[in-house]
């Protein structure tokens, strides 16, 4: 992109936002007048399609939309162009600096950080109901016996290339390009004896601790993506992400079935064919379960609202209960007998 391109034109008009404008409400309006002018749905277009482009293009992108702020907030005479697009001949070192990280220093490009991935083991309850929990991450840190200079105490020196500055510097007419050192690769100094410790590179490996919101109803090999808790971006780019691999204990008393959680209820066969009530385990308080006469072993009871949790459009599941039916394995002779009663009575009605 041409200086001169982005003294002249204003990208902020051109997709009909303000200067002041969100990264999603530039994105908002870039979609809207994308779609409005495509060349594909209106004849004509293409112009003004590739002028919406390239002013998403610019201020679309976090670090081009700083360094394209900076020049139009200076002006066209900061970088040495006149009105007539004739340039200055007037001093303009004390521009240098800035004009260097906008046009010439490619090392100060906004960097997105990288993104991470770990795995993080759930109770059942947990990831029904969601949790709120911290993670382990790997990182790095200032090497702790060479604070960072990658050399022993007395083991370097200054770079003859850059003087220490970490860059180098060259100026043409009223820019002054910036560059890192290639003697030093920006150290500033020429390590002569290594640290032991990081072996020369200054930083040593550590952990920081990230806390993360597990949304209910999670199930078991799900990854989840948490936006921006990778690692950090570099020269104020955004950070990366962090992707959780979910692993669910299995429960001795529930199981999920969609957004509804599955568990059974035990009846004595009496039970079962006079009817009662019984009280059931849920995630939360017990509930009390009505079982009428009859019920037959392997029927499904519902019981509403105890299962995942409502999550945005999504309402909250139920608590399913199969019901088991024991039967006695040993009677004595006086149950034996009147079961056989019961049966043969059975056989009367069902005749």
């Amino acid at each position: 992109m041409a200086e001169r391109e982005w003294f002249d034109t204003d990208y902020y008009k051109v997709l009909g936002v303000s200067a002041q404008a969100s990264d999603e409400e530039i994105t908002k309006a870039y979609r809207k007048l994308a779609k409005q002018h495509h060349p594909d749905a209106t004849k004509g277009s293409e112009e003004r399609f590739k002028e919406i482009s390239a002013a998403y293009d610019v201020v679309g992108d976090a670090a081009k939309r700083q360094e394209y702020d900076e020049v139009r907030r200076l002006g066209p005479a900061a970088a040495g162009v006149g009105a007539n697009g004739t340039r200055f001949t007037g001093d303009f070192s004390d521009l240098g600096d800035l004009f260097g990280g906008l046009f010439g220093q490619r090392r100060a490009r906004a960097q997105r950080g990288a993104d991470l991935e770990t795995s993080l083991h759930l109770s059942f309850r947990d990831s029904v109901k969601g949790v709120t929990t911290s993670v382990q991450l790997p990182s790095s840190q200032s090497c702790h016996l060479c604070q960072g200079r990658g050399a022993t105490a007395g083991g370097y020196v200054t770079c003859e290339t850059c003087q220490g500055k970490g860059v180098t510097q060259d100026n043409q007419g009223p820019f002054a390009m910036s560059s890192v050192c290639p003697a030093c690769q920006g150290r500033g100094i020429k390590i002569i004896t290594a640290c032991p410790a990081c072996h020369g590179s200054g930083r040593e490996p550590s952990s920081r601790t990230v806390n993360v919101r597990i949304p209910a109803g999670v199930v078991d090999g799900q990854r989840i993506r948490l936006k921006g808790k990778g690692q950090p971006g570099q020269q104020g780019g955004p950070n990366g992400d962090l992707y959780v691999d979910v692993h669910v204990s299995a429960d001795s008393r529930f199981a999920r079935k969609g957004r509804h959680v599955v568990t059974t209820a035990t009846v004595s066969i009496t039970d079962a064919m006079l009817g009662t009530t019984v009280q059931v385990a849920t995630l939360d308080e017990p509930v009390t379960l009505r079982i009428p006469a009859g019920t037959q072993p392997g029927t499904t009871m519902r019981v509403r609202g105890y299962g995942v949790p409502s999550v945005g459009k999504h309402p909250a599941g139920d608590i399913l209960v199969s019901i088991a039916v024991t039967v006695p394995t040993e009677l004595s002779r006086h149950q034996r007998h009147l079961v056989e009663q019961l049966a043969e009575s059975l056989k009367e009605v069902e005749s």
